[in-house]
């Protein structure tokens, strides 16, 4: 038994509030998350700015853009609303401000952590400026993609989605939201990841973005690429980039996993059916 286990379970009363806090923090995550598919997705892709028209107005063509100050006003907007939440996202991961807020509201640190990813992302897509006019550096203009490359986006999209869904629940859904730890903490059973082997907690040490494939996809499979969902996908892009840090012995742990999930999904496919043969 780990030392993490035998600590000391709290009162009932603070048992209670630190649920209803956590359970807050996870509801605003929770829903953030469900505004963030469609600020990414589905407000991009089914309402298909390709031509990039606003109103009556041609698009803009990129020499009128290098001298339009709206187009200017709105990329500084959206940099600052990115460089906002990329702080946000990363500072508060570092070890000295994550130790610091933990010894301020010990448990909820984890919660806390996804309200402020929660906010910083409800100040981005509730400021963001979209340049509808352009210029757009790939668009579907014709006819015959303007039906076909939305429905082949939003595909990529729903198909990169449900992988992004799966990988979540795969990878404790609980503890990345911070449920995990207040329960075992009313318990008296420590910290979750204490409980863990070396080689997982060694991966979740490295896992900070499990999901950087798909994200990829979605942010770049889109039928009209728009000046801010340029700067939205290559800011994004980068960010990930740099914070993917999986390595050999990663994905050396990854693929055994995988290879044990599908030899006991297989026995259990093969004992179904030896069952199925007695009854029969």
């Amino acid at each position: 038994m780990s030392a993490g286990s035998q600590d000391v379970a709290p009162s009932l009363p603070t048992c209670l509030a630190l649920a209803s806090v956590s359970l807050m923090c996870f509801v605003a995550g929770f829903g953030t998350g469900a505004e963030f598919v469609r600020f990414l997705s589905f407000g991009t892709i089914f309402k298909n700015f390709s031509g990039g028209l606003e109103g009556d107005l041609p698009p803009l063509s990129w020499r009128e853009a290098v001298g339009d100050t709206q187009v200017y006003r709105a990329l500084g907007i959206d940099a600052a609303l990115l460089i906002l939440f990329v702080l946000q996202h990363s500072v508060m991961a570092w070890p000295s401000v994550k130790g610091a807020v933990t010894q301020v509201f010990g448990v909820l640190n984890r919660s806390l952590y996804i309200l402020c990813t929660a906010i910083s992302l409800q100040a981005l897509m509730y400021y963001w400026q979209q340049c509808h006019r352009g210029p757009y550096l790939w668009s579907a203009s014709s006819d015959q993609w303007n039906l076909w490359l939305p429905l082949i986006c939003a595909l990529l999209h729903t198909v990169s989605w449900l992988l992004i869904f799966s990988v979540l629940l795969i990878f404790d859904y609980a503890e990345l939201m911070g449920i995990k730890q207040v329960y075992y903490h009313c318990f008296g059973m420590g910290d979750p990841l204490s409980h863990k082997a070396p080689r997982v907690a060694r991966l979740y040490a490295h896992l900070r973005h499990p999901i950087y494939l798909e994200l990829l996809v979605i942010m770049w499979a889109v039928p009209a690429l728009s000046p801010d969902r340029l700067l939205l996908s290559s800011f994004l892009t980068l960010y990930l980039s740099l914070v993917h840090r999986l390595d050999v012995q990663d994905y050396t742990y990854l693929s055994s996993q995988l290879e044990k999930k599908f030899l006991l999904f297989s026995r259990e496919e093969e004992n179904g059916r030896g069952e199925l043969w007695k009854k029969e």
